[in-house]
């Protein structure tokens, strides 16, 4: 990936598979400092960039930006649980692979006796199914369209403007998900008081929580009832799929930037996560993965569908106006969308 040539910020973003934001992040931190024009552009050199490389490359461990400080000054005791939870993410793909080959194996053994092939089995290895992972009638304000989505990813962001249903869907969407949980406002209301209640019932967990909330410190949070409410809620969740709503409410800018930082590296840890949000903070569209979603509901109550984070892509225009930073989305707070009384 290195370079002989200097790249300007964007450019240096995309080759390192990053946003510009996240890299603008990384600088403020101190973790990467670019050169500069004579004009005053930041640039990449081939030093600079392979700076980068190895704080994406720890980030991409799970690391927080201040455990990331720490190993490129020459302390490697962070990576340390890093690594163990690479190992077991690796040992759980290596068991899968294994079961994938045995079967592979005797889906030959089959076809070389002259049996019919497994056709269930078959798109079990392709990882495909006549079933949609998720299928149900829309609630008002759709009036009953079916809606399906073929797949859930491990993360997926529920976006729509003022007053187009993405309430509703995500509450359907929670009933319908096996396994399926909706998580409201309520985290936030109650001030936490739910949640200190069961951290002090349960040593484990908090140790868990003491844990991501040291995390997401380092990266630059702020420590409060409502992160603490919402990670409890998200951590202790009994669920395989969690629906937040309004993920943002109660976080502040740097909060909402840490969190959606430490959801990433963690994804493999929790429950799989559908956040409501209208924060570019938590959905910076130059940084949403592969194995990621955004499921957008337009403002005329048409289905909801999926959109590629993509400019360009159906959709993406739309979403992208539906979002917003902390501050705008601050101002905005608590406003409903009142609709006459049908006379």
């Amino acid at each position: 990936m290195n370079s002989q040539r200097s790249l300007k910020h964007a450019d240096a973003a995309r080759v390192l598979g990053v946003s510009s934001k996240a890299l603008r992040l990384y600088e403020d931190r101190g973790l990467v400092t670019p050169g500069r024009t004579a004009a005053g552009w930041r640039v990449y050199g081939p030093a600079e960039l392979a700076r980068a490389e190895d704080v994406v490359a720890l980030r991409g461990l799970g690391l927080s930006l201040a455990e990331v400080e720490r190993v490129l000054s020459g302390d490697g005791r962070d990576l340390r649980a890093a690594l163990t939870a690479q190992q077991t993410v690796i040992e759980a793909r290596m068991q899968s692979m294994v079961v994938a080959l045995s079967r592979v194996r005797e889906l030959r053994s089959e076809l070389a006796k002259g049996q019919a092939p497994d056709l269930g089995a078959l798109r079990q290895l392709a990882g495909q199914t006549d079933v949609p992972a998720v299928a149900f009638d829309l609630p008002w304000p759709w009036g009953g369209e079916r809606f399906a989505l073929p797949r859930l990813a491990r993360l997926s962001f529920i976006i729509g403007p003022l007053g187009s249903g993405k309430t509703r869907l995500s509450q359907a969407l929670a009933e319908a998900i096996p396994g399926g949980r909706f998580l409201g406002l309520d985290r936030v209301a109650e001030g936490g008081a739910a949640a200190q209640e069961l951290l002090a019932a349960d040593p484990a967990l908090r140790e868990r929580i003491e844990r991501a909330q040291a995390w997401l410190a380092d990266d630059g949070a702020t420590l409060g009832p409502a992160l603490t409410s919402l990670l409890v809620c998200l951590d202790g969740a009994s669920a395989e799929t969690v629906v937040v709503d309004m993920v943002e409410d109660g976080l502040d800018e740097p909060t909402q930037v840490a969190l959606i930082a430490y959801l990433r590296s963690a994804v493999a840890s929790l429950p799989r996560l559908m956040l409501m949000t209208r924060s570019t903070a938590i959905l910076d569209l130059a940084a949403v993965g592969a194995n990621e979603a955004i499921l957008f509901c337009p403002a005329n109550h048409s289905p909801p569908s999926l959109v590629s984070p993509y400019p360009g892509a159906p959709g993406f225009e739309a979403v992208a106006s539906c979002l917003a930073t902390p501050d705008v989305r601050a101002r905005t707070a608590g406003v409903v969308v009142m609709r006459p009384a049908a006379g």
